[in-house]
């Protein structure tokens, strides 16, 4: 009787837990998978497209993709998104402006295999943030935690602790924390501010952001020419990369937490391993496979309660 007037009441049961929480895996998984392929198409373009016109010009395809769903809502919150101008504002600068500029600055000077391996660093700084914050994470979620790092480690490596980083590599690892930074942050995310609304509104302050930058970038640099090669990436990385990919991961922070979805981030240098077999005909060797496996049973740990 007492479950029974629980469902009644609109009170979440266990199997509900369950399946929110695999819902948001799920969704962290499509964000992870879909951001290991824009480090291939950044790197693809980083000889072609300054790396401040290319992230100004993927916010405003962003924007323009989410427009015909987020406007509305927009709108509609306006009076509250002026209210929390401050938290969407630095959510952007963290989350848009700087994380980005930062990853297509990276692939200038090293390879889209290192720039995943390397943003796989990012969840250990979740799980802090969210420690910090009062998130108890547990033992085997720890465990899982420390596996996958040590995994990461070895596979940034070559297969040794012993390794060397270059510019490229250090420019990553300021990405990194600056997403760490801003999927902290989506934990403090009002909850009456829509995602949608939210979303769209971070596309286009980061575009505002980025504007002084572009501005000197054209100046100095000169533009880029639109070709297949040019407008290809810019358009993954517009649409999929951030309006569907930052949508799914968002929202995967609201049911799972930050630190939970970072695990699943772990998967990153996986899906980046495998791209770049698909796409580059970059073979894999027995000790990155052993790496993988790593990782893959630390993000099977730490993605469980």
């Amino acid at each position: 009787m007492d479950r029974v007037r629980t469902v009644a009441q609109g009170k979440p049961t266990a199997a509900g837990k369950k399946g929110a929480a695999g819902l948001g895996v799920l969704l962290a998984l499509l964000a992870t998978v879909v951001w290991s392929g824009s480090f291939v198409a950044t790197r693809d373009m980083a000889d072609s497209v300054p790396p401040v016109q290319a992230v100004f010009w993927r916010w405003i395809i962003a924007a323009l993709s989410v427009a015909p769903f987020a406007a509305r809502q927009a709108w509609q919150q306006r009076a509250l998104i002026r209210r929390h101008l401050g938290f969407v504002s630095l959510a952007t600068l963290f989350g848009v402006a700087l994380y980005n500029t930062l990853v297509h600055q990276a692939g200038l000077t090293t390879s889209a295999s290192n720039m995943g391996m390397i943003m796989a660093a990012s969840p250990v700084i979740m799980a802090l943030y969210a420690r910090l914050g009062g998130e108890r994470l547990g033992k085997r979620r720890t465990f899982g935690l420390l596996l996958a790092a040590f995994g990461v480690l070895l596979l940034v490596g070559d297969g040794s602790l012993g390794f060397d980083f270059g510019a490229g590599d250090l420019w990553m690892f300021g990405a990194a924390l600056s997403f760490a930074s801003y999927s902290a942050l989506l934990k403090r995310k009002p909850a009456e501010l829509g995602g949608l609304a939210f979303l769209i509104t971070t596309f286009v302050l980061g575009a505002l952001m980025l504007a002084p930058a572009y501005a000197v970038s054209v100046a100095v640099q000169g533009g880029f020419e639109v070709t297949v090669g040019t407008a290809g990436p810019l358009l993954y990385v517009g649409v999929f990369s951030s309006a569907v990919a930052f949508f799914a991961w968002n929202k995967a922070i609201s049911v799972i937490g930050a630190a939970r979805a970072g695990v699943v981030y772990y998967l990153q240098p996986v899906c980046v391993a495998g791209l770049g077999l698909l796409l580059l005909g970059e073979r894999t060797g027995p000790a990155q496979l052993l790496c993988m496996a790593l990782i893959l049973g630390g993000v099977a740990l730490g993605s469980r309660r």
